[in-house]
């Protein structure tokens, strides 16, 4: 069982790896560098202190390699699917657009819509699904170690 120092230092790598991916810069055409730092910085937490999946699965951080983590957009178009896949390592998921359907093996079915964060299932085989009419947006990071794989298809 992992501390929970290692499980706040996971969520910690996945809230900064979101905050690059997400900065869109603050540029102005007359720079006042005295007003600009009285101004505070706005933080608005998404997920915090997370410890367990979306099926309850207690979140665990690789050990015993360096830690590799990545991030990414997926697109969705309507009607399209992720394929049936697994995650070895934390994946923190932010839907960005749309509403995403994901089945789990064993039958459970959850929707994540717009404005949804959450830590994914690892190690049980899913498949995401785009059922509306628009493009659904997802911005992932996922917590690995080297060696280990982000995603795993379905034999």
């Amino acid at each position: 069982m992992k501390s929970p120092m290692s499980i706040r230092f996971a969520v910690l790598l996945s809230c900064t790896a979101l905050a690059a991916a997400l900065s869109t810069g603050c540029a102005s055409d007359t720079p006042n560098r005295q007003a600009d730092a009285a101004v505070p910085v706005s933080r608005t937490p998404l997920l915090t202190k997370a410890r367990a999946t979306v099926l309850g699965q207690t979140v665990v951080y690789p050990t015993g390699t360096p830690a590799e983590v990545s991030s990414a957009t997926v697109t969705m178009q309507p009607g399209q699917e992720t394929g049936w896949h697994r995650h070895d390592a934390p994946l923190y998921v932010q839907v960005l657009e749309g509403t995403v359907t994901v089945e789990y093996d064993g039958g459970v079915v959850k929707a994540y819509p717009k404005g949804s964060v959450f830590m994914e299932a690892t190690g049980t085989y899913h498949n995401g699904r785009n059922l509306g009419n628009e493009p659904v947006l997802l911005l992932t990071v996922s917590i690995g170690a080297e060696g280990i794989e982000n995603t795993v298809a379905r034999p």
